[in-house]
């Protein structure tokens, strides 16, 4: 009996068991999946490495689903016209993304607050887009950035905007700015200062010159390395300042690539090689004064010129007259000798 009861007793007991498995199997498999762990449509996720890959398309927004382990968001090959305040936050939650690259998109504007909630983002790439306006705001919030790459990106209408939105106070951490290919005819940072900046990118654009203001901040600013080659500098006496400083300075790695491109005589030149009085603003200043002086002294010797023959114009007269009557005498005498010599019966009786 004992025994019938135990079979029956452990019968029960693992139909129950079974029961419970089931309807946890079921719950499991029926139970709704995390969008944490949801990878963007036609985008590549790889969870190990924390990156999201989202390449080419017909979509202009930014994905608005990206997950919230991604550390690395490579976004190329869109067509995003505008980055629009808190593009990347979704219901004002904040990522945990170091790494955000949006080259080839064809970005136009960035509004203001556009990288909001990216607030442990170390490097933003924004290269080869079609910048036209730029939020003085447009950085705001990213106080841990230290790299920003903006290549072949500004377009004319955004470089007065340019220095605007890079002196934003968050952006003070940052250690390496790229603004190469920009036609860039000046340094855009109103101060250098502010930043913690450790490499600035100029190459490629369309500086001619470095004046005394920019060259003072860089000499204060000695941990900057500053490349600059492939631009159209004008060896002239406005190079001065930044001859001697590229001269007794280590901050210019490339230096030795920095050619001239005007006057014609020194076209290629480089300005390492240029010699003290092609950039000497006192010889080309006493040229200039020596020629002014020259037309002065030209000048004046001119008036008073002038004032003689103006004080003297009655002797003058009475001279040029007299130098008339001469010449008017003297046309007679060959007159009269001409008759003689023509008529022979005039040339007989003389004789």
């Amino acid at each position: 009996m004992w025994i019938f009861l135990s079979v029956n007793t452990s019968r029960s007991l693992f139909s129950v068991c079974n029961r419970w498995c089931y309807a946890a199997v079921v719950c499991l498999l029926f139970a709704p999946v995390s969008m944490d762990d949801a990878c963007p449509s036609s985008c590549v996720c790889a969870r190990d490495s924390g990156t999201v890959t989202c390449r080419d398309g017909e979509d202009t927004d930014v994905p608005g689903d990206i997950p919230d382990w991604t550390s690395t968001f490579i976004l190329k090959g869109r067509n995003i016209s505008t980055l629009q305040r808190g593009a990347f936050s979704v219901n004002g939650t904040e990522l945990a993304m170091t790494t955000l690259s949006l080259s080839y998109n064809g970005i136009q504007t960035i509004e203001p607050y556009a990288f909001l909630g990216l607030s442990r983002l170390h490097v933003l790439d924004l290269s080869h887009n079609q910048l036209k306006s730029i939020s003085s705001r447009a950085f705001h919030g990213l106080l841990e950035l230290r790299s920003l790459y903006l290549n072949d990106s500004i377009l004319p209408p955004a470089t007065t905007q340019l220095a605007n939105a890079l002196s934003a106070q968050s952006l003070r951490n940052l250690h390496r700015l790229e603004l190469a290919g920009n036609m860039l005819k000046s340094i855009p940072l109103m101060r250098l200062d502010i930043y913690n900046l450790h490499a600035l990118v100029l190459m490629n654009n369309s500086i001619e010159s470095i004046g005394w203001e920019n060259v003072t901040n860089l000499f204060q600013q000695r941990r900057i390395r500053v490349y600059l080659s492939f631009n159209p500098f004008r060896c002239s006496c406005e190079l001065e300042p930044f001859y001697y400083w590229l001269k007794n300075s280590s901050q210019c790695p490339d230096a030795g690539r920095l050619l001239c491109s005007e006057p014609e005589a020194k076209r290629g030149v480089p300005v390492e090689k240029l010699h003290r009085e092609d950039v000497d603003c006192m010889k080309e200043n006493l040229e200039a004064v020596s020629y002014v002086f020259l037309g002065i002294v030209l000048a004046l010797i001119g008036v008073v010129f002038l004032m003689v023959l103006y004080l003297n114009r009655g002797g003058i007269k009475r001279w040029l007259n007299n130098i008339r009557e001469a010449c008017r005498d003297q046309m007679e005498v060959y007159h009269y000798r001409y008759e003689q010599d023509s008529d022979p019966r005039l040339a007989n009786v003389a004789v």
